[in-house]
């Protein structure tokens, strides 16, 4: 029996997803997209926070090239047909999950190994870790979102010489640059992520949805849009089992229940 590509667990309405291909870097082929984004559904349906990760020295290597023809007497991969079937789905699937989504890189991040952390809401990663914006190095551009998350990360020039290079970047770096949340010693990586998780799992759910929603349309949204996202959503919100519990358990100065209601 072939091994699974993609493991899943869930505890403590975590739903601890872990890239599992390491013998590739964890890199993509289409039965681990497909096997990826099963879980990713899975967990939207019985998880309350999702932690991803990589088994391995790696987090993920993007796409296994050794998967696509680039023969000389070959036709060519259709490359914009497989970012529409597999990497575009996956990447907003991601970004549109109604939960936390932590991210812990264990190892190298590269190509769209690097879109695929950032989509997540928080990256926690190893001292150990690295990203490379790598498709420079083999004519391509960035993709996944890699043209978009890192001018809004770090600005247009530290993203611009990264992807024009195809340098690694440190996870330290990364953390000083603000790319992602905190960069930790490897032994303390899956503990603090978790931890992390967990504590998103206990918490008031749809209020962690939204406020996802809330950021991610900041993005385009003018200042009289984006207040009027949070009228509606406070106005929601005001409205749910978790608001009163909050407000009654600051009150009582104890430790609030969440249900995610």
């Amino acid at each position: 029996m072939a091994e699974e590509s993609i493991l899943y667990g869930l505890e403590d309405g975590v739903a601890t997803i872990t890239l599992n291909r390491p013998d590739r870097l964890n890199s993509f082929n289409p039965e681990m997209h497909l096997q990826l984004r099963a879980a990713l559904e899975r967990a939207g349906n019985e998880a309350r926070a999702v932690l991803l990760t990589g088994a391995g020295r790696g987090f993920c290597a993007g796409q296994d090239l050794s998967d696509r023809s680039v023969a000389a007497d070959e036709a060519p991969p259709d490359i914009g047909a497989s970012i529409d079937l597999y990497y575009k789905p996956l990447i907003l699937q991601i970004k549109r999950l109604p939960m936390p989504v932590v991210c812990a890189v264990n190892g190298v991040a590269a190509g769209a190994g690097v879109s695929v952390a950032l989509a997540c809401d928080m990256v926690f990663a190893a001292k150990s870790a690295s990203f490379i914006q790598a498709f420079s190095k083999i004519g391509l551009i960035p993709d996944s979102g890699g043209t978009w998350f890192p001018p809004r990360l770090i600005g247009d020039a530290r993203a611009m010489a990264l992807a024009l290079t195809g340098e690694k970047l440190p996870a330290e770096t990364a953390a000083e640059w603000g790319l992602i949340w905190k960069c930790v010693a490897d032994e303390e990586l899956l503990a603090q992520a978790g931890a992390v998780a967990r504590q998103f799992a206990a918490g008031p759910t749809r209020a962690y949805a939204r406020i996802k929603e809330s950021v991610q349309a900041a993005a385009t949204n003018t200042l009289e849009a984006q207040l009027d996202v949070e009228r509606d959503f406070m106005a929601e919100l005001g409205r749910s089992k978790d608001y009163r519990e909050g407000v009654a358990a600051f009150m009582a100065k104890r430790a609030p229940n969440y249900t995610g209601e």
